[in-house]
């Protein structure tokens, strides 16, 4: 498997995990000092609490959709970005999002974890 391919296969796995509710997945892909940008708020959210939300339900993803990504790598190191259009709930309240992201990869221990994770909102057109 070239790096590359490596890379999107991790990045697979991590939306899998999120679409599975896969805490113990999720939790494998993630550096233990994960980082995400959230998309809604601009909140810092360690991966702890991510794994945490994601496993006990508390955060769903409904859907993900992929529309595009592109990996750039850097030794051991690699930048996807991509877009995405995911739906859900956290609790109660149902969100949605259209998004443009950038995740951050390093290779460490053998394998590709996401270190990092940023998204920012893409404005619906104007009409």
């Amino acid at each position: 498997m070239n790096e590359e391919s490596g890379v999107r296969s991790a990045e697979d796995w991590f939306f899998q995990a999120l679409l599975r509710g896969d805490a113990v997945s999720l939790e494998r892909v993630l550096t233990p000092d994960f980082l995400l940008i959230d998309v809604m708020t601009g909140t810092e959210i360690p991966g702890t609490l991510l794994v945490e939300l994601v496993g006990s339900r508390q955060l769903v993803f409904e859907s993900v959709e992929r529309i595009d990504a592109r990996v750039r790598l850097y030794g051991e190191a690699a930048i996807v970005t991509g877009q995405t259009r995911m739906r859900g709930r956290y609790g109660d309240q149902p969100f949605g999002a259209h998004s443009r992201y950038t995740h951050i990869y390093v290779h460490a221990t053998g394998v590709w974890q996401l270190a990092s994770a940023q998204g920012t909102p893409i404005a619906a057109a104007a009409v």
